[in-house]
């Protein structure tokens, strides 16, 4: 796969204004991606449209005023803050005569440069190919390959010939990562087995949740302020006070318009995120678009199937506002959300004693009755190592006493669509 920030230097970006959009805080970021990839912008062009061009998304018009300013300025790309079809990129390029790039081409060679993991180069490979397997394009001749004795005819165009190896190449992809993905369901399921909860931090790409990662692990993840910073999942062991051990999850940033390439790829990874016992939700405090970030989060999280996990609000850089930090509660007396900074540690102490409270409280025990034709979820809840009694009765019903974690139950009545619920006796908070 090409890396753009090695085949292009000095860039002209270019962003539509839709009506339905926030266009100039998406601008913004444009620019704060494109720095990321180690790229120059040279110039930006913006445009109003009510919907985009079939032929060149911005209207022939504005193209031509783009292909002049590319020439002018010596530029040797283009970067579209929108995702564009593979007919436009065509079309843009022989006008331009320079390479197109779009949103998601962009973000994914960010990802290409900051993968750093085996598992993580894979996955990021398998994304860009995924993307580029619909703009797969040759030249006018598209020339067939020569046949020899016994193999003459049509024979196959070098097109076909590109589109045939990406497909087994993705096919070896996907292999390779489903027997990563079985490694790490092993670890999973060990973590479950020794009764450590997980907390899996998460928020918009930038808002500091390396920083508040290495803060409290003492670990020494990669943390800058830039998009993107860190790829790769670390997880790492911490001791909260009058509590005992936890296993800490920092994952990768969130982002609008997250390509869906990349979610798909990276399903294994996000996984630490949907099994978690705690979602720690990280917040720039100080970022004026922190209601649409935290919005484009749940977004994500819905996605990936990890709404339903408990989650803690950590509003991070108070030391840029002058706060103090503080603990606000919710109805029932629990810690809802944390203002610290990460940079600083002031507020860590709070956050810890927030994160004792909530787990302290998410875990229930249940008496179930299930018929037989349940037996399926007793095996399940085995596997959880959540079974603390078990008595079979006359009509063949099993009556279990569980203890397990408030999202473990919540993931495992979303699994059977509700109906372990109808299988309650009682169930006990604490």
């Amino acid at each position: 796969m090409f890396e753009l920030a090695a085949l292009a230097e000095q860039a002209v970006l270019v962003h539509v204004n839709f009506p339905q959009e926030a266009s100039t805080e998406d601008l913004q970021e444009l620019k704060m991606l494109v720095a990321s990839a180690g790229v120059t912008s040279l110039h930006v062009v913006s445009t109003n449209r009510q919907s985009p061009d079939a032929k060149f998304f911005i209207g022939s018009g504005k193209a031509g005023e783009l292909a002049s300013l590319v020439e002018e300025s010596a530029a040797n790309v283009v970067i579209f803050n929108h995702e564009l079809s593979p007919s436009q990129t065509r079309n843009l390029e022989r006008l331009c005569q320079v390479r197109v790039i779009d949103r998601t081409s962009l973000i994914l060679d960010i990802f290409a440069q900051r993968a750093r993991t085996y598992e993580g180069k894979l996955q990021v490979e398998l994304a860009q190919l995924q993307h580029l397997a619909s703009r797969l394009i040759r030249g006018f001749d598209n020339e067939r390959q020569k046949g020899g004795i016994g193999l003459r005819g049509p024979g196959e165009t070098q097109l076909e010939t590109d589109r045939r190896l990406l497909r087994e190449r993705v096919k070896g992809l996907k292999q390779r990562l489903e027997k990563m993905t079985r490694q790490r369901e092993q670890g999973r399921r060990a973590r479950q087995r020794s009764e450590q909860p997980v907390i899996s931090v998460v928020g918009y790409t930038n808002a500091g949740k390396s920083t508040l990662f290495n803060r409290i692990t003492q670990a020494e993840v990669y943390a800058a302020d830039q998009l993107f910073a860190t790829l790769d999942p670390t997880l790492r062991k911490i001791m909260l006070p009058q509590f005992g051990e936890a296993i800490l999850a920092d994952t990768v940033g969130f982002i609008r318009h997250l390509p869906h390439d990349l979610v798909a790829a990276f399903k294994s990874t996000l996984q630490e995120t949907r099994d978690a016992d705690l979602q720690l939700h990280v917040i720039d405090l100080a970022d004026a678009r922190r209601e649409e970030n935290i919005n484009q989060v749940q977004l994500v999280l819905q996605e990936i199937d990890a709404a339903d996990v408990p989650q803690l609000l950590v509003f991070n850089k108070i030391d840029q506002l002058g706060q103090l930090p503080r603990i606000d509660y919710d109805d029932a007396g629990l810690p809802r959300a944390v203002y610290l900074s990460a940079l600083t540690g002031e507020g860590i102490a709070l956050l810890q004693q927030a994160l004792v409270l909530l787990l302290s409280q998410q875990h229930i025990q249940l008496s179930l009755l299930l018929p037989p034709a349940a037996a399926n979820w007793r095996a399940r809840l085995y596997q959880l190592q959540a079974v603390q009694q078990e008595e079979f009765l006359e009509d063949g019903s099993c009556r279990l006493l569980i203890q397990l974690s408030a999202a473990q139950w919540a993931r495992l009545q979303k699994q059977s669509e509700q109906q372990l619920e109808n299988y309650i006796v009682s169930q006990t908070v604490f």
